[in-house]
């Protein structure tokens, strides 16, 4: 992260979506400089909540209190209150687990591998991209305890000593998902946090209320931005981004080895490792485009989080998206090269057995209605990539439900088939398990730093020796509306 210096106020143009190769576009759009950036972002956190932003906490709260209430009844009665059958064993618990975690992917991606391929654009939006990990997975992590039917006793999949001598069984792919899910976690939230540390700072010194100076003051560590500090920093930062980036790729790897390593038609195939990464961030990348179109309107911060910056997450949700198409494909093909008849009827049973429905809703909102994407102007319109973010977002958690209950409600026994169906329980955790999301989303938004005010400065005209000069020369007086000095 470079050295930045303060300059003067330069007016960039409202617009960055332009595609002349000879210009780079600006990631940082309006008349703004290093103290108009820090006053947007820090208001947010210094000033009242408006109306809805109490209104939304009011709803996503009540579903925090629906999914308390169906962990209540859960814990105190079994799982037998789940719909879960002979011989759907699993269902909405490990879809809402895999699910969750794949939405996690999208921040440790922005944040990590973008970093180290030195990608800029990512310096408006890695923030709460990160958090949005940090959310995810604490929504995933709900459901393998509880799933486990004594979820007091989920501690015995940590290979902690006890006075039973009993440990872990080091085969089951459930406990790989611990430790892979668990590094995940405390590496994402740890590069959440270092990267937090400037930022906090700053709140710390421009907060009036003494609870606020504390808490801002505890959680920036004594941070004085001195040039030691700085270099520590960075180095602590590229480690951490090191250090996150292959755990992207193998803890969704892991996850689909819950299914990849049995020897049901349907999960038993090599493909899963490398689609269910391309899946995750495919869903993840959705989710980011639906909290920032709204975040960045709400809280006006089109000036950091621009409308390129939108489209660029469009354009890699429409490439994973390509991905995950050719993987639905590969898979019906290895399912009739395979001549096996148990696998080949699995595959029939998608697209025309009694889940039919949940099939094409799948092939629908992963396939087709991303395709809106290939235009630019449904990429820039807010409302056509909210629609294509929102397919997604629900085509990724039919995608679970159809590689779960599709596989298993018809096996090797016709006698033993059965169908699945939720019950109000299932439906009731999994809404919880979005309001609990989206309260975590919302107290980050009001109380810490949404955009990364540090990074974002670096990125500027004015950080760079002769930039301001230089940007204000492509530009010409007449477009920025001053004089030479």
């Amino acid at each position: 992260m470079a050295t930045i210096r303060s300059d003067s106020l330069i007016d960039v143009p409202a617009q960055n979506t332009g595609d002349d190769p000879r210009e780079r576009a600006a990631l940082v759009v309006g008349a703004n400089d290093f103290s108009t950036v820090t006053e947007k972002v820090s208001r947010i956190a210094e000033t009242r909540p408006q109306f809805w932003w109490w209104i939304a906490l009011l709803i996503s709260l009540s579903l925090v209190g629906l999914l308390k209430g169906c962990l209540l009844y859960l814990v105190t009665t079994g799982v037998g209150v789940w719909g879960n059958n002979q011989p759907v064993g699993w269902a909405f618990d490990i879809i809402n687990f895999v699910f969750w975690v794949g939405i996690g992917h999208a921040g440790t991606l922005i944040s990590a591998i973008l970093f180290l391929f030195r990608q800029n654009w990512r310096t408006s939006i890695n923030r709460f991209a990160e958090a949005m990990t940090i959310f995810a997975v604490t929504c995933a992590g709900l459901f393998p305890a509880v799933h486990i039917g004594r979820p007091w006793l989920a501690y015995w999949l940590f290979p902690i000593p006890n006075q039973m001598d009993m440990w872990p069984q080091f085969r089951s792919p459930l406990l790989w998902d611990v430790f892979a899910v668990s590094t995940y976690a405390t590496v994402s939230a740890l590069f959440w946090y270092v990267g937090m540390i400037p930022d906090l700072a700053t709140l710390r010194d421009r907060a009036k209320n003494r609870i606020a100076q504390m808490a801002y003051g505890a959680a920036s560590l004594g941070w004085t931005g001195s040039m030691r500090q700085w270099h520590r920093y960075e180095k602590a930062y590229l480690l951490l981004a090191a250090l996150a980036t292959p755990l992207v790729l193998s803890v969704h790897s892991v996850v689909s080895f819950d299914f990849a390593v049995s020897q049901l038609p349907g999960w038993h195939t090599t493909i899963f490792p490398p689609y269910f990464v391309a899946g995750a961030i495919f869903g993840g990348f959705a989710m980011v485009i639906t909290l920032a179109l709204p975040a960045r309107h709400l809280f006006g911060l089109e000036d950091f989080i621009t409308a390129r910056h939108m489209e660029n997450m469009a354009k890699v949700m429409l490439g994973t998206g390509m991905i995950v198409a050719y993987a639905y494909a590969v898979e019906f093909f290895v399912a009739w090269y395979s001549g096996h008849h148990f696998e080949q009827y699995a595959f029939l049973n998608r697209p025309f057995g009694p889940y039919a429905w949940a099939f094409w809703t799948m092939i629908f909102c992963n396939i087709v209605g991303p395709q809106i994407l290939w235009f630019k102007w449904c990429r820039l319109n807010p409302w056509t990539l909210l629609f294509a973010a929102m397919c997604v977002n629900v085509g990724m958690w039919f995608e679970r439900f159809v590689i779960i209950v599709t596989s298993l409600h018809r096996d090797f026994l016709p006698s033993s088939w059965a169908m699945y169906w939720p019950t109000w329980v299932d439906m009731g955790m999994l809404l919880g398990s979005f309001g609990l999301f989206f309260t975590l989303f919302l107290l980050f938004c009001k109380f810490l730093p949404m955009v990364a005010m540090a990074e974002v400065k670096t990125v500027m005209p004015q950080a760079h020796a002769n930039g301001h000069a230089d940007y204000r020369a492509t530009l010409g007086d007449e477009a920025t509306g001053r004089e030479d000095e």
